[in-house]
C-alpha cells in the first residue's frame, strides 16, 4: 500500500486529506521514485484555492517537487538504475510515498546534497535561475530582490551576488542577519519600504526580482528601476501589461536544476530548510506556509527518510 496526499475540493488547507491506495508502479519507459521528501510552493495553495491557474480535475493529488530514490525501472528505461538518489518535480503527485515519472524529468542529486534540501528544489531552484537570468545583472548593478529569505528569493539573491552585484533583500527582521551573514543586504518590507531602498541606494536600483503582488511591482517602477528589468514571479498578466518580465520555472534550461543543486552541493549557495512535517501532518504544513516569514523551504517527509541509510542501500 502507498500513502498520497489529495483533495475532493476546492478551499484551504483543510481540504487536503492523506489517503492509502494500492502501490502504482514503473511501466514501459518510467522509473518509480520511492519519496524521501517533497516540498512546498506558494502556488500549490492557489491551485487548492481553485483560482482558473493551473485548475486540475478532482479528486486531485498534490504538490509537484520531490527527492527520493529510485526503486523500480520500467523496460527501456536508461540513465537510471535503481537505488540512484534523485530529485525532480511531478506536478499534483509529489506528496506521496511513491511517484511514477518519465526519466528526463529527473535529476541526479550531486553528493553532498542532502536528500531534504534536494526535495524541495525543482520549482524554487528553476524559479530563482530563470528569473535572474532574465534581467541580467552585472558586476555594476545594484539588485534588488523581494522576499530574499524565502524559497524563490534566497536562492535567486545568492545566484544574482554571483554575479559580482550589490544585492538588497527584502525579509523581516528576524532573517536579516541571515541574509547578511550570505552577503545579501537586508532591508525590511512593508510600510516605509521605498524610502528605506531610496537612502539604502541613493544611485538607483539597476534590476529586481519581485515576488510578492502587483504593488510591488509598481512601487519598483515609481522607484525608477526600468520595467523591463523587473521579474515578477506571482503577478503573471498584470505585471506583463506593465511592461515586466514574468520568467520564471517554465523559462528555465535542461541543466538549470542540475546547476543550482550542485552548485548548493559543493557550498557556493545556502539552501535553508524552515520546517520539516511528517506527511500525515500535510495541513500543519499548509497552515505554516500562508502563515509566511519563512525561511527558506518547507518539507514534508515520508516515512522512508526516516532512515538515510536504508534508503541509499535499496
Amino acid at each position: 500500500m502507498s500513502r498520497r496526499v489529495v483533495f475532493s475540493e476546492f478551499g484551504d488547507f483543510s481540504r487536503l486529506r492523506v489517503e492509502t491506495d494500492e502501490e502504482i508502479h514503473a511501466g514501459p519507459g518510467r522509473v518509480r521514485v520511492r519519496v524521501a521528501y517533497a516540498g512546498l510552493n506558494p502556488v500549490d495553495l492557489k491551485i487548492l484555492a481553485g483560482g482558473q491557474f493551473m485548475r486540475p480535475g478532482l479528486p486531485s493529488g498534490n504538490g509537484n517537487d520531490f527527492s527520493g530514490i529510485v526503486d523500480e525501472t520500467g523496460e527501456g528505461v536508461e540513465g537510471f538504475s535503481v537505488g540512484d538518489p534523485v530529485l525532480g518535480g511531478r506536478r499534483f503527485f509529489a506528496q506521496a510515498d511513491h511517484v511514477v515519472v518519465d526519466p528526463d524529468s529527473l535529476t541526479p542529486v550531486p553528493a553532498g546534497l542532502g536528500l531534504d534540501v534536494a526535495g524541495g528544489l525543482s520549482i524554487a531552484a528553476t524559479t530563482a535561475i530563470a528569473a535572474i537570468r532574465a534581467i541580467a545583472p552585472t558586476a555594476a548593478d545594484t539588485v534588488f530582490v523581494g522576499g530574499a529569505a524565502g524559497g524563490v528569493g534566497v536562492l535567486a539573491a545568492q545566484i544574482a551576488r554571483a554575479t559580482g552585484a550589490r544585492v538588497i533583500g527584502s525579509a523581516g527582521p528576524a532573517n536579516h542577519d541571515f541574509l547578511r551573514a550570505i552577503g545579501i543586504e537586508p532591508v525590511e518590507y512593508g510600510e516605509g519600504l521605498w524610502e528605506r531602498l531610496r537612502l539604502l541606494a541613493p544611485d538607483g536600483i539597476d534590476s529586481a526580482l519581485a515576488t510578492r503582488d502587483l504593488d510591488e511591482v509598481k512601487g519598483l517602477i515609481e522607484l525608477g528601476v526600468p520595467a523591463g528589468r523587473i521579474d515578477s514571479i506571482a503577478t503573471g498578466k498584470a505585471a506583463a501589461d506593465l511592461g515586466a518580465r514574468t520568467d520564471g520555472s517554465a523559462a528555465a534550461r535542461p541543466d538549470d536544476l542540475a546547476h543550482v543543486a550542485a552548485a548548493i552541493a559543493g557550498g557556493a549557495i545556502v539552501a535553508p530548510i524552515d520546517s520539516v512535517f511528517s506527511l500525515d501532518d500535510v495541513s500543519s504544513a499548509y497552515r505554516r506556509l500562508a502563515d509566511g516569514h519563512l525561511r527558506g523551504k518547507i518539507l514534508l517527509r515520508t516515512a522512508a527518510a526516516a532512515d538515510a541509510s536504508d534508503l541509499l542501500d535499496l
